[in-house]
């Protein structure tokens, strides 16, 4: 066994570890709660130690990223599942429904119709969530709260499948009041899944009724940062490299 195997088989125990804390104060085990591994910016051979460790299900922001390296690593591994957890554009719909088993980003009518088109082409009807914008952040995707009633039912028009709602509450600030809100708004809608939780609070989601958490972090590591660009000077390199 690899040290990069090793590593990935403990991170992956430490994470389940808190998930079966959380979900026994609420009457569950981490065996109801669905962990989404977010493997955006990871490279397959990043991937494989995880997968070897057994963990199944995945998420990518990104369509274009995901078509770039899920083919091949399913074909390794048939079983796993691959969500759509970041924000989709209405013209890569079919892609999306080609790739992905879930979407959790439902959270316009325009999506919404190209989704229907793209499912009635494939014959494939996935299921997805409404991404809720439940902190009322411009800079972010998601249904603004007052209007997710409607997006639901014309959801429910047009047959696609609906698990439940998904949100990213504001960063820096408690986030459970936004999980609560977001659990409300799913029983008064009769939609049976959360989809929320991320690394830094997917232990108080789980308690506030989350059925699936999308951690990234916990599980990989720290992303490494975005190359800085090379200046053209040779005295800014050097003042670069003594930095870094």
């Amino acid at each position: 066994m690899t040290t990069d195997s090793i590593e990935a088989a403990e991170r992956l125990s430490a994470v389940r570890d808190a998930m079966d804390r959380a979900a026994r104060l609420t009457g569950r085990t981490a065996d109801d709660v669905t962990l989404i591994a977010i493997s955006k910016t990871q490279d397959a051979d990043a991937i494989r130690p995880l997968i070897a460790a057994g963990q199944r299900v995945y998420g990518e922001n990104r369509v274009q990223e995901a078509q770039a390296k899920w083919p091949a690593l399913r074909e390794e591994h048939a079983d796993i599942a691959l969500h759509l957890v970041g924000q989709l554009q209405s013209n890569k719909a079919e892609d999306a429904v080609a790739l992905f088993d879930v979407i959790h980003s439902l959270d316009r009518p325009s999506l919404l119709a190209a989704l229907a088109k793209a499912m009635d082409k494939a014959g494939r009807h996935i299921p997805c969530y409404v991404q809720v914008n439940i902190g009322g952040e411009a800079q972010k995707g998601g249904c603004p709260i007052a209007e997710t009633p409607a997006l639901i039912a014309a959801a429910r028009a047009a047959d696609i499948p609906l698990l439940g709602l998904m949100c990213v509450p504001p960063a820096d600030v408690e986030p459970a009041p936004y999980f609560a809100l977001l659990a409300k708004m799913a029983r008064e809608e009769g939609l049976p899944r959360l989809s929320m939780g991320m690394s830094g609070d997917f232990e108080a989601a789980i308690m506030l009724g989350a059925t699936d958490i999308r951690v990234g972090t916990a599980l990989f590591g720290e992303r490494p940062a975005p190359a800085r660009p090379v200046p053209a000077s040779g005295r800014g390199m050097l003042r670069n490299s003594r930095a870094a």
